[in-house]
């Protein structure tokens, strides 16, 4: 005879595992009826007629507005496409004809052509419709036209911020994230079939461990640093920048110095990711600002002052005579106006931008103790910005054994960066002296409801403290006093910036061209404490001298713009 375990602890064993079987298949059930409704809805709608029964789908980015709401940079659009069983279809042109009532971008040639394929039991005539075209062609009911749900990739903000965010298209039959945000983070964003059947619970408790996992990205949203006003603002002013000046091109970052955080990267031209594949050329994907390397000329100069003061070999008060020019190494440089000023001192090599003044701080240094805080700076390795493709800047004239070579990369000849390398180096003369970690990307929204903000490390410190104020200093007497005569000086506001005017190298040759120049902008403020540091660049800007006329202004309008929209307080 069999006995029956009926002890307490076996009974409550057994309704602990009931309990626990019901809560796993509710929980499927959960995610099946309702996480995933969509999906298996669109599929079941979709593989009739479609050989291909994959449906789009793909994360969110979205960009963070001042308020902490969000603006969608990147989503998901749901709507209609209309295919044909050409067998089944009994009149082409009463066909087409109906279906153009509705739907006048039809391709009638295209379609009749389609339809005159007997044997074949599938072709596409139309994607990407919206809801009311989609339902009305299903309404007409018309034999051999089915009308099924599709998704695909929409940006609200058409062009804007398209060098930041990039587009998804195809590679190798594969749908994939294409430059920008949408390629870096594809681990992030992509999403595949094999997610829907994956188990919920083994899902949900793996998820965790991939959160703080490095190795393994789970799918989610993204929410980027971009502030859309922000962005539209800047665009504006780079494109007046451009057009205004005929250029081969412009661009500008507005960043966080304190903590690397952009809120506004631009540059032109640009493109409508909505419709890229009808750009000619794929170059003007690539983003400038990360991608591209210019020699930044006279911005450079306070790098090259705040190490000599850093290193206790200048103060702004040494003095030094200027003739004009320096000959090293049976090389001659000049000032921009090939003129000599005397005994001056260092505040007056910035205020009045002398190449002869810098170089003299270089030779005060040493080569080798300059080279050291150039590349300390960051100059010459990448940023680690969350963004495809960073190019590395261009510094091998600080390892030449030769004295010309130092000299003129001190004012920002022979030396090249990208400007978001630029940028991450003039930061840490407004922030106290560290080199921030520049980033697009802020948060994480998981797909299984799990937030993660990111965090970017340490900061490293590339100037003392007190440097930073000095070079502050210096920056802001030059915006007080000089930079067009002291006419833009803002009474209750401190800034302090410098302007930045450099030769292009000859392509493919040596030396540089005599009738081009690329003009260049770097302001941050509040100077003392700067929320905001702003980089600004033209090439070969047609019908003006130097970056003082050129960028002086969209850069005032940019930092009234930015403090009228955060309501920064005066700081005198």
């Amino acid at each position: 005879m069999i006995k029956f375990d009926y002890s307490p602890r076996r009974i409550k064993l057994i309704i602990v595992f009931i309990i626990l079987f019901s809560g796993i298949l509710l929980a499927r059930l959960y995610y099946i009826q309702i996480v995933q409704h969509d999906y298996f809805t669109e599929r079941a709608d979709h593989q009739y007629v479609s050989k291909d029964l994959t449906i789009f789908n793909r994360g969110s980015i979205y960009f963070e507005n001042k308020d902490g709401s969000v603006f969608g940079a990147a989503g998901v659009r749901s709507g209609f496409g209309v295919a044909i069983v050409p067998k089944e279809i009994k009149d082409s042109g009463d066909a087409a004809k109906k279906i153009y009532a509705v739907y006048p971008l039809l391709n009638i040639e295209d379609f009749t052509a389609k339809a005159g394929k007997p044997n074949d039991t599938y072709e596409e005539i139309a994607r990407h419709l919206d809801e009311v075209t989609g339902q009305k062609i299903g309404s007409l009911k018309i034999p051999g036209v089915r009308v099924f749900r599709e998704k695909w990739r929409y940006y609200p903000g058409n062009a804007m911020a398209s060098h930041v965010v990039g587009f998804v298209g195809y590679k190798n039959d594969v749908l994939l994230g294409q430059y920008g945000l949408e390629n870096y983070y594809e681990s992030v964003l992509g999403r595949t079939d094999a997610n829907v059947y994956s188990n919920f619970f083994a899902e949900m408790f793996s998820s965790f461990r991939d959160v703080v996992n490095k190795d393994k990205q789970f799918q989610g949203d993204i929410v980027a640093t971009i502030e859309p006003n922000v962005q539209n603002f800047l665009e504006k002013e780079i494109k007046q920048i451009s057009e205004d000046y005929k250029s081969r091109g412009a661009g500008g970052i507005i960043m966080n110095p304190q903590n690397g955080e952009i809120y506004a990267m631009a540059a032109t031209p640009s493109f409508d990711p909505n419709t890229y594949s009808k750009e000619k050329t794929m170059g003007v994907f690539v983003n400038p600002m990360v991608e591209s390397n210019y020699e930044m000329g006279s911005i450079i100069k306070p790098l090259t002052m705040a190490a000599g003061i850093d290193a206790g070999t200048v103060t702004p008060e040494t003095t030094y005579f200027d003739t004009g020019s320096v000959t090293l190494n049976k090389s001659t440089f000049y000032n921009y106006d090939k003129k000599g000023r005397g005994k001056v001192n260092m505040q007056t090599v910035l205020s009045s931008s002398l190449n002869t003044g810098v170089a003299f701080v270089v030779k005060e240094m040493g080569k080798d103790l300059f080279a050291k805080y150039m590349l300390n700076y960051g100059l010459g390795e990448e940023t680690g910005i969350d963004l495809p493709n960073e190019t590395r800047g261009f510094v091998g004239n600080l390892q030449s054994p030769r004295e010309i070579e130092y000299a003129t990369a001190s004012f920002g000849q022979g030396i090249s960066m990208s400007p978001i390398e630029t940028v991450r180096a003039l930061a840490s003369l407004g922030n106290g002296g560290l080199l921030v970690n520049p980033h697009i990307v802020k948060r994480i929204d998981y797909k299984i409801g799990i937030p993660r903000t990111i965090s970017y490390g340490e900061m490293k410190r590339v100037l003392k403290p007190s440097t930073s104020e000095t070079i502050t200093k210096m920056l802001v007497n030059v915006v007080d006093n000089a930079l067009l005569e002291g006419k833009v000086k803002m009474d209750h506001y401190s800034i302090a910036a410098k302007t930045g005017t450099a030769q292009v190298p000859i392509i493919g040759g040596n030396g540089y061209y005599s009738d081009r120049y690329n003009h260049t902008f770097f302001g941050y403020f509040p100077a003392y404490s700067p929320k905001y540091i702003v980089f600004l660049y033209v090439l070969e800007p047609k019908g003006v001298e130097y970056a003082s006329h050129s960028l002086t202004y969209p850069f005032i309008d940019i930092t009234k713009f930015l403090i009228n929209y955060y309501n920064v307080p005066p700081d005198r």
